[in-house]
């Protein structure tokens, strides 16, 4: 196994570790860290193993911290609904 995806997963384990912990601020201070590290990891992992995997990584990624994903879609859908009102 290369050192990208055992990286990935030490990354899923560790997102998932601090899921269990209680947060004040809903866990967003640790979302932005993970999201700080996991592209960075995503593009390693797409270097190494190429864009299938890279591609399956970003997805578990994305269900991993999912309302950051959520929140961006909705932010992305205002701005595009704003831009056809005028």
């Amino acid at each position: 196994m290369s050192i990208s995806m055992i990286l990935a997963f030490l990354w899923f384990i560790v997102a998932n570790l601090l899921a269990m912990v209680p947060s004040r601020d809903n866990h967003w201070r640790r979302a932005y860290v993970l999201i700080a590290i996991g592209v960075p990891l995503v593009g390693f992992v797409t270097y190494e193993n190429g864009p299938w995997l890279g591609l399956l990584v970003l997805a578990a990624g994305a269900s991993v911290l999912r309302w950051p994903v959520i929140y961006l879609g909705r932010w992305m859908r205002r701005q595009l609904n704003n831009g056809e009102g005028a």
